[in-house]
């Protein structure tokens, strides 16, 4: 089992930036290929972006693709989430899950999800 906690969210003006966090417990991420969704309310959960079990390969979705970037440290357990150049559009609960394959955009193959972190952009 692996217990994921999403931190790092918050209320921000468009362009500005939030630095998401996703740590880790029971089972080492290395394990695992990680990947960031979102769900704002009334839409689907959306894929956002996935990385490798190494962190050498990653794939953006193009609404995200060239603001945000995601990374790892196996060493730390943790996945992180850096968000630039936001816009009132990037608003929603934002989810860190982890599958044993890469690359998965599809969210129900994914194996564990956290709770969730609000990120809301103001106009």
């Amino acid at each position: 089992q692996v217990q994921l906690v999403e931190s790092g969210g918050g209320l921000v003006q468009a362009g500005g930036s939030l630095r998401l966090s996703c740590a880790a417990s029971g089972r080492t991420i290395s394990r695992y290929a990680m990947g960031w969704f979102r769900q704002a309310p009334g839409k689907d959960r959306e894929f956002v972006v996935t990385i490798s079990r190494s962190g050498d390969s990653t794939y953006y979705a193009d609404s995200v693709k060239g603001r945000f970037t995601i990374s790892r440290d196996n060493a730390k357990n943790t996945v992180y989430l850096q968000m630039n150049s936001l816009i009132p559009e990037d608003t929603a609960v934002y989810y860190c899950a982890a599958v044993l394959r890469y690359p998965v955009v599809v969210s129900g193959v994914y194996d564990y999800w956290g709770q969730g972190t609000q990120v809301t952009v103001s106009s």
